[in-house]
């Protein structure tokens, strides 16, 4: 077999992995410390705050599961693009801080989280 297709096969298996433990634990997250996020979603005026959070947990845990086991990755990568597009729309909002100290911080996730959704664009494209 060619070492470059090992590789790249290899280098595939760990950024699947990484990118599913990168929601998977965030999911586990938002259960176990349901009403800390509700308040973080609240503070958001995020509609439909509890049903609109467990949403989010699910599709992180049951996509972010899918993505490590390399199985359904065209449908959980495309729910994950949702699920983080809407997370930086509603809570990574640096747009709404003027002059906040926290906006800084707001931009570095909501640009890091583009890094991410094209790691998911990518991995959907993929099989």
């Amino acid at each position: 077999m060619n070492k470059s297709f090992e590789l790249s096969s290899t280098f595939f298996i760990v950024g699947r992995v990484l990118i599913g433990i990168y929601f998977l634990l965030p999911g586990i997250s938002k259960v176990f410390l349901f009403s800390d996020n509700l308040n973080i979603v609240i503070i958001n005026e995020v509609p439909f705050p509890t049903f609109s959070l467990s949403i989010i947990a699910i599709t992180q845990i049951v996509c972010g599961i899918w993505i490590i086991f390399g199985k359904n990755l065209k449908a959980s990568s495309l729910s994950l693009v949702i699920t983080t597009l809407l997370i930086n729309f509603f809570i990574h909002d640096f747009w709404n801080l003027n002059g906040s100290p926290e906006q800084a911080h707001e931009l570095q996730n909501f640009v890091k989280n583009l890094g991410i959704l094209a790691g998911l664009l990518i991995l959907s494209k993929e099989r």
